[in-house]
């Protein structure tokens, strides 16, 4: 039960921070990302981040859901399907926040 506490825990901060992107407040990235996007681009650029933030939020969140589900119905498969919206979020936002970040900072790193 804990870890499933934790888990949506960390998936509601997520969903913090990319709301906080998305205003345009993108100083919960690096400090490079911060450096390198321009004033005129900053609130573009913190959407996408954001939106990329938002989305694994939802698939951390989603998981802990069906882990929690999977523990009060003792069916370990439910976790197996968490685990693929997990994923699927992760990849997602993933690609939303790195293409983002090549397209305003012309690299991730």
């Amino acid at each position: 039960m804990m870890p499933t506490i934790v888990t949506a825990i960390i998936g509601i901060v997520c969903i913090l921070l990319g709301i906080q992107n998305m205003k345009g407040n993108i100083n919960s990235l690096h400090s490079y990302h911060r450096k390198r996007v321009s004033e005129e681009d900053r609130l573009a650029f913190g959407k996408k981040v954001g939106l990329g933030t938002i989305i694994i939020g939802i698939g951390v969140i989603i998981f802990a859901v069906f882990t929690y589900i999977a523990e009060k119905a003792a069916n370990e498969k439910l976790v197996i399907v968490g685990m693929g919206f997990m994923f699927i979020g992760l990849i997602i936002g993933s690609i939303l926040s790195f293409g983002a970040m090549i397209k305003y900072n012309k690299g991730i790193f």
